[in-house]
This record gives structure tokens, sequence and C-alpha cells, in this order.
């Protein structure tokens, strides 16, 4: 044995209940030398911290019953697509004691209708029910004892072993074997509910390709293809992507024109138009055209691999309310055991009741312990909550949005105020053409310009320059030329070179274009004082003109400008139904500028000129003035107030910082659609609720449950039918999270 620590994370098959990973977390960790032991029940992932042999692990959870099925499931390069979950009957004959579970229940009928509903007593019922129990009890009895030998716990399996070892001890043979039949298929259709909520989860995976088409340039001269697992891949590899396959992997479009559908990652709902020089993500499915695309990634470092790890990792950082059931679990199931003994001696030793049964209609209290035992069973109040805030992030993580870990869940939902950044979050980032004016312009203030014939070919002569540019403000002013049909009306200037302190310049039609600062012309070229006011006024704006001339000759002046998304104003107005206190946005832009961008969005205040250190003491204020304060930004430059936070939430997409927005933030938003955001809260409330739910039903049944039983007039077989049902009831309301609209998107 090495004295040396190691991580590493196991994938667990077999468990039915969140019990079951409760038992093998304590198995595990009672191992000398163990450190550290997590078993999510949810993801079915056992990750461990110990100097010991990963054999002795994998013994340990065999012992208990369990399979060990991956070693280690962060060495696989791409996730794998799930399996599908096979049907109801088709997953209960799957496995032995479901099967003979399934036999018991067929034995055990007769016995429902003639001894319990009809009050019939024969020795062939009697006989019936017995064997039934004998075919369901093993496997039950033989999880107990490990649990009990291993783990140190009494769980649910020994709680039922004894409430029907006892009914056989006082002559219920039917309510026994009846019992234990009615254990044996609630834990089967648990284990069936939660197997599907999981696939639920896994269903991220199918939008992963395992394999794609590369070409190789090895057997001809134009390349030919060959289909390759994804592992394969290098960066730098050419692959095609035909018409309607998934892109396998991320990269860069080397040839080909089509229109993308990135919802599977992102959300977005609208095709993406993609060309050369475009990125693309692994997963989002291609439409019409042939893409070639050029490998930016491996495998295990696409977007959407990191997503699913994430996604994974996220489920298993436990919300308060989930690590505080876990809690009163391990100290409830003893404290029943303790109660259901004093109730079957106490009344008979102090009160003189009957410890028997002293007629067939009356129930004495040691049945009534017993019973005790079976309805206090504490399944469905374990699973009540992380069956809920599992469907939510799966939910989340479906529409583009990561959230990391039910308690980021919890946070979000008891939101009060919210901090924007502008620039990027607000705001586009990017400058776009806001306006365009021109010496021949009959309406120097019209806006749309493109009405206007000369202002048009002031945007195509800066268009022909511009193209061969890779300056930000050039690839606005070429894009405003392509959406308004100008980019072909005056061919590509020669002889493009930018020279400094100036702007661009380049001949065209034989005569010299330059498109250049407000400041040099004001110095080297003359031009029009009301235009020259005009530019001014939008420098105080916060937009950046800039100024053309032909010839030496000024001609006209393009304003550009960071303009709003087109989702922040209704993200805005949909924070603020929501009930949130403040929805503030902070900047380092001067205040003029911030202002009117405020006002735009609709913003209940601006912060403006702040400094990063400025922005943390705001979020800060926040904090203090509201309670619960998210900060949205983008994930880089807003690090430290993403951090003050108790919410930082990070705006990822495909041009963006997404890899290391996904990695810092507590929220990535796959998208810069900030209408996901609301949505976001709307489902962590949503999933709060269905928690409060879950744990009332699961506690407010039992107590029903427990006075009839006290009362004498409860039977076992009916407790545990309440029991599994309310575990089949809390876990079905969990997964109406999956099912959750997103009519704001």
């Amino acid at each position: 044995m090495t004295n040396t620590s190691d991580e590493y994370t196991l994938t667990i098959r077999g468990m039915d209940c969140a019990n079951c990973a409760r038992s093998i977390e304590s198995a595990v960790g009672q191992l000398d030398g163990v450190q550290l032991c997590e078993l999510t029940f949810a993801t079915e992932r056992l990750r461990v911290a110990t100097t010991l042999p990963r054999e002795a692990i994998v013994a340990r959870v065999q012992a208990l019953g369990y399979e060990v099925v991956a070693p280690d499931a962060n060495n696989a390069a791409v996730p794998a697509a799930p399996t599908a979950v096979p049907n109801f009957l088709a997953f209960m004959w799957s496995r032995l004691e479901t099967r003979l579970a399934l036999l018991g229940a067929i034995l055990v009928l007769p016995g429902i209708f003639l001894h319990e509903i009809l009050g019939l007593d024969a020795l062939w019922i009697d006989l019936l029910a017995l064997l039934a129990l004998a075919l369901t009890i093993v496997p039950v009895a033989k999880s107990a004892w490990r649990a009990l030998t291993l783990s140190r716990q009494l769980n649910i399996n020994a709680l039922m072993t004894i409430a029907a070892v006892g009914a056989v001890v006082i002559g219920a043979y039917v309510e026994a074997g009846l019992v234990m039949v009615l254990f044996a298929l609630g834990e089967a259709l648990e284990g069936y509910t939660s197997s599907r909520a999981r696939h639920a989860i896994k269903s991220l995976m199918e939008v992963v390709p395992q394999t794609a088409l590369r070409l190789s340039t090895s057997c001809c001269e134009s390349g030919c293809e060959e289909r390759v697992p994804v592992a394969q891949l290098r960066v730098g590899d050419v692959i095609v992507v035909r018409p309607g396959e998934r892109i396998p992997m991320d990269g860069t479009v080397y040839a080909g024109f089509s229109a993308v559908n990135q919802a599977p990652l992102t959300g977005e709902s609208r095709l993406i138009e993609k060309e050369p020089g475009a990125a693309v993500l692994a997963g989002s499915i291609n439409g019409e055209g042939s893409l070639e695309v050029t490998v930016s990634k491996l495998a295990a470092d696409t977007t959407i691999a990191r997503m699913i790890r994430l996604v994974e990792e996220a489920q298993e950082r436990r919300a308060p309310v989930q690590r505080f059931v876990d809690r009163f679990a391990t100290y409830y199931t003893p404290a029943i055991v303790v109660l259901a003994l004093l109730i079957a001696a106490v009344p008979p030793l102090f009160f003189g009741q009957p410890f028997l049964n002293p007629d067939p209609e009356t129930f004495g209290w040691l049945y009534r312990g017993l019973a005790l035992l079976v309805v206090a069973c504490p399944c469905a109040l374990v699973i009540s909550t992380p069956v809920s805030l599992v469907s939510a992030m799966s939910t989340a993580a479906r529409n583009g949005i990561l959230i990391k870990g039910g308690a980021v869940l919890e946070q979000l939902s008891k939101l009060r105020a919210i901090a924007f950044d502008k620039t990027g979050t607000l705001t586009s980032g990017r400058p776009a053409v806001v306006a365009v004016r021109s010496i021949g312009c009959v309406d120097p203030g019209a806006v749309p310009f493109a009405q206007c014939a000369s202002c048009e070919e002031v945007l195509a002569l800066a268009n022909a320059v511009e193209r061969r540019s890779e300056h930000p403000l050039a690839h606005a002013i070429v894009l405003a030329a392509e959406e308004r049909g100008l980019h072909t009306r005056i061919p590509a200037a020669e002889g493009v070179q930018a020279i400094v302190g100036r702007g661009v310049i380049g001949r065209v039609a034989g005569r010299d274009v330059l498109i250049g600062s407000h400041r040099y012309f004001d110095h080297d070229v003359l031009h029009d004082p009301a235009h020259c006011s005009a530019a001014l006024q939008d420098a105080d704006a916060g937009h950046t003109p800039v100024m053309v001339s032909v010839g030496g000759a000024y001609v006209g002046t393009i304003t550009l400008a960071d303009t709003v998304r087109d989702s922040s104003r209704t993200a805005v107005a949909r924070l603020k139904e929501l009930g949130l206190a403040a929805v503030v946005m902070l900047t380092g832009d001067q205040r003029s500028t911030a202002e009117r961008i405020g006002a735009d969005v609709g913003v209940s205040e601006v912060r403006a000129e702040l400094l990063p250190e400025d922005k943390v003491r705001a979020v800060e204020a926040l904090k203090q003035q509201h309670g619960v304060t998210a900060m949205v930004g983008d994930g880089i430059n807003d690090t430290p107030a993403l951090a003050t936070a108790h919410v930082g939430i990070a705006i990822g997409g495909a041009h963006g910082g997404t890899n290391q927005a996904m990695e810092t933030a507590d929220v990535t938003l796959m998208s810069d659609d900030l209408r996901r955001l609301p949505f976001a809260i709307k489902l962590s409330r949503a999933a709060m609720r269905t928690v409060g739910v879950n744990i009332a039903l699961s506690i407010g049944i039992k107590l029903v449950f427990l006075v009839l039983v006290l009362l004498g007039m409860g039977t076992m077989w009916m407790a545990v039918l309440a029991d599994m049902g309310t575990s089949l009831l809390v876990t079905l309301n969990g997964m109406r999270l999956l099912r959750q609209p997103r009519d704001e998107m």
C-alpha cells in the first residue's frame, strides 16, 4: 500500500434510492486511508481521495452489492451518449430481484382480495403469502445486513426486514408477504424513476457525435474523407460536416456557407449564419450547406464536453436545504427504531394494553410498533430535495444556462438585487454604425440614413477602403454596408495603408479616400462647421465619429457606437416584474454616456466612472442594502465584482470568453441573450417551491399515517403503500421541472 494520496472518480450502478448512496458513502468512508468520500445519487459518481489502491475501494463497493462500471470517468476524451431507459416492465425484468418481486406480487394477490378485503382465512392463502415473502426478503435482508456491518447504518431495508419478520412472529402472514412485495416493487419503481431523471441529465451528451468525417490529403490531391472517432482528431485537422449533421468538434469554418442551429448549447432558437472564418461549436446542428471545419480544440476540451463535466459537477454541490435533510435522515432512522420499541413496550408494560393482536379486528401494540417502522421510513424525505434540484439544473443547461450547484440555485431564488456591467453585457461590446452625415444630404439629422443617396455613397466609399482592414471600427463599417446592400457598389480600394495618427487611406477610381478621426480633420482637412459640431456632440455622448474625405475634400461623417443588446431592455423589464428591489448598471464609462445607456435599457440606478475596486464596493453596498445580490459581467474583467456578489453571472457565447466564464462564474449564460436571466430566476424559484412542497408532502403524509397507526386504524401494507407512493409522488413532482416552460425566451 502506498502512502501517496490519490483522488479519482468511480461510477456506481445499482442504486435505487438516495439511501443506497448514503450507505456506500459511509462504508467507503470508514476505511482507513480514505480522506474524502462523496457519492452523488443523481450522477452515480463516487469521488474518493485515499491512500488505498483503487481495487480496495472497488471491492468495498462490490461487497455492498453494487456494481462499479467505469473507473475515472474524467479520463474519457468525450462523454459517451447515454443508453435509452427501457420501459417499466423491461426495467423490472432486467434484474433477478425485481423478477422475484413480480412473481411475489402474483402469489400475494389472493391474500389481498380474499384476506385483506373479504376477511377470509385459509392455509393456502398463508402459504402463498409466505412464499412471496421468501422470494422477496432475501435481497432486502442482505442489503440490511451489509449496511449494518459495513456502513454501521440501520437503513430502510433493516426497518422492512424487522417489520416483516415481526409480522410472521405474530401470525400476520399475508401482511408480512404483502409488505415485502410492495416494498420491493416500490424500490424498483423508485429506481426506475431515478433512472429516468438521471437519463434527463445525461441526455445533454446526446448532442455529442462520437465520430467525424476527416479530410485526408494522403490519398489524392483534392483530399478524401475517412470516418474516425472524435478522440483521434487533433488541432488543425479539417473535418467535413454534411447538411443536417451535428458538428462534432469546436472549430473554425474553413470552407462553405450554412446556417447552424446552436440551440443544444446556447438555447438560441434562431439559426446562425456561418461562413469561412466563423467559429462553430461541437453539438450544434448544421443546416442546408456543407461545411469544412478546421478543428480548434481536442475532444475533451470542446465547449460541450466542458459543459457536460460542469453540469455533472454542479449536481454534486449540495444546497443547504439538501445538506440539512441528509443530516436529519442520518439520525432519523435510529430514532424511529427506538420510538417503535417504546410504542410496542410501554403501553403493555405500564398501561395494561394488549401486546399481541387480541382479535382480528384489533391491533396490539407490537403490531403498531412494527407498522411505525414501515410508515416512518425516510425514503421520500431524502429523495424530495435532490430530484428537484437536479431536474431544475438539467432544464437550465438544456436552455443554455449553467448553474453551478444546488447552493447557487437556492441563492438565485432569493435574489433581491442585481448589478450589470455595461460594455459587453447590457451592450454588445462591439461598435456599430449608428448614423451617417454627408455634405449632399438634404436632411442631415435623418436616421435611417440608407434612404439618402449621398449618405449611401459615403458609406460605400468607406467600405471600399475598410474591407481590407482588421480594425473593429472597420468591421462595423463593412457590416453596415453589407446590411444595406452597398458592399458591391464600389470595388475594393487599391494601395490601402494605415497612417499613424491619421487613419487609413486607399485609392478608389484614381482618387485618394481617407477615413480619419475628427481630431485629425480639425487640423488638416477643412470640413463643414455643422458636421464638426455634430461630431463633438457625438463624442460627448460616448460615440465615435470618423470623417471621410475624397481627393482631400470632406464628404461626410460616419458615427459608430457600442449598441444596446436587443435582449437587454426586455430582460431588465422582466427582472423588475419578478420583484427585484434594485436593477443597477455599473460602468467605468463617463456619466453622460452611462446615463444615456441606463435610460435606454431601463435600469433603476446608474453608477458610472467606476474602477474595478469601485465596482466591488458598489456590490458590497447592494448586499448590505438589499440582501442577496448578483453581479452580471463578462466573466474576465469583472472577476472581483463577480466574486464579491452572492451569485456571479457570466455572459458566454461562441465569440466571448466562454471557457473562462464557465470555469469561474456561479452561473454562465451560454449565449448573449439576457432574457435567459429572468428565466433562470423563475426556474430557481419554481425549484425551491417544489422542494418545499415535496418536504411538506413527505412529512405530512407520514404524520397522517403515524396517527392512524397509533390509533390502530392503519395496517402495515397500507403504511408501505403510502411510503412508496409518497416517494414516487415527490420524484414525479420534482421531475416536472424538466418540462418547465420557456415562454419568455
